[in-house]
């Protein structure tokens, strides 16, 4: 299994290495800044408890970051014993930009420009109108050369979401969807713009949008429902690519032996075949009443979670999140998905798991593009 930081860099630090004190400084900056990215209001002694570092180091490192506009001084803080309370800090969210752009699996390129807190600050929509190869790549330089322009503080970097199978160096090996092959978009990006650019899986990219942006500490398996079905998976805030880079590919594992509907792959009983939402969504519009559409939910549900149950139980995970249409997810088929995972699981398994349903769904892959380069950049997840 093969991890990789959350913006997809896929570097790991060579054995028997020594660490040089600008990495031990870097290291140090990453987690004064990700106690902030988590709450602000934090005093120095606060974020020294939380880090484990020295209060020297601490206040060094403040005051740089303070000096970049990263941090600002936001008031007084909670007293934590005798004397005056300390001063409050907090991640200056507005002091940079963010380039975000999501390709979307249909026929759109969708940009955003975002503070560091993921809020939208303009937006525009580009119709891809069929355009693939270096067209379409074309296409989204140019997108990104409008949103640049329409910034409104220093831009820390560009993050992309796209289809296909994406490698450690932000080269797009293979998406049929765009016709892209050995693409390497990370690099046309930056030497176009000039910024550091991080390029993700859309599904990895909405996986790092929900632990960014959403109640989630370390681990999580992201399941995308839509005209197929991937997972995203993170581990201790990184996400696990596999050797080929397709980790996640859970839509074709065959959860119905030998029964159920035949998959465009060519088997029986595919995840996919009872999930996609073009299928499933026919299928509940076909039922003679709620209850038999409820019933039609709630088997698709139970497919699931037998996809998930031993996922949940080799990577010990706690939180599940389904992303895809409300109005097929909700209530029957996750209450049905939670109940299949507990009953092929030991009870000290399933006891913390929670199966739920993506927040921010709408702009999860953008706000994943987002996360990417405060990854990238600041070493934020």
């Amino acid at each position: 299994m093969t991890t990789t930081s959350s913006a997809g860099a896929g570097a790991t630090r060579s054995r028997g290495r020594r660490i040089r004190p600008e990495d031990a400084r870097s290291n140090n900056r990453r987690l004064v800044l990700q106690a902030l990215h988590r709450e602000d209001g934090l005093s120095r002694a606060d974020i020294a408890r939380a880090t484990g570092l020295s209060q020297v180091t601490i206040s060094d490192l403040v005051g740089e970051l303070v000096d970049e506009q990263l941090v600002v001084e936001s008031g007084r803080g909670r007293r934590s014993g005798p004397g005056a309370p300390s001063r409050a800090l907090a991640l200056a969210r507005a002091s940079r930009n963010v380039v975000a752009v999501s390709i979307s699996s249909g026929d759109t390129f969708e940009g955003v420009v975002a503070d560091l807190a993921g809020s939208v600050l303009a937006r525009e929509v580009v119709e891809r109108r069929g355009a693939t190869g270096d067209p379409a790549v074309t296409l989204l330089g140019e997108l990104i050369d409008r949103l640049i322009a329409r910034a409104e503080a220093p831009i820390l970097g560009v993050g992309v979401s796209t289809p296909g199978v994406v490698d450690g160096t932000g080269t797009v090996r293979e998406s049929s969807h765009l016709d892209w092959h050995d693409v390497a978009l990370r690099g046309i990006l930056h030497d176009r713009t000039g910024l550091p650019v991080a390029v993700a899986n859309g599904l990895n990219a909405a996986g790092v949008g929900e632990l960014s942006y959403g109640q989630v500490d370390h681990d999580l398996l992201l399941v995308r429902i839509g005209a197929g079905v991937g997972a995203a998976v993170i581990i201790n805030g990184a996400v696990v690519h596999g050797r080929n880079w397709t980790a996640g590919e859970i839509g074709h594992v065959v959860v119905t032996e030998g029964s159920g509907p035949v998959c465009a792959c060519g088997r029986t009983g595919c995840l996919e075949a009872w999930l996609s939402v073009p299928r499933l969504a026919a299928r509940v519009a076909d039922a003679a009443d709620a209850a038999a559409a409820a019933d039609i939910r709630r088997e698709a549900g139970r497919c699931l979670g037998i996809a998930l149950a031993p996922l949940v139980a080799t990577l010990g995970l706690t939180d599940v999140v389904l992303s895809g249409p409300a109005e097929l997810l909700d209530g029957a088929l996750v209450d049905a998905a939670r109940e299949a995972v507990e009953a092929r699981v030991l009870p000290i398994v399933f006891g913390d798991l929670v199966v739920r349903r993506a927040e921010a769904d709408g702009d999860l892959r953008l706000r994943g593009a987002v996360g990417l380069v405060l990854a990238e950049t600041l070493g934020l997840t």
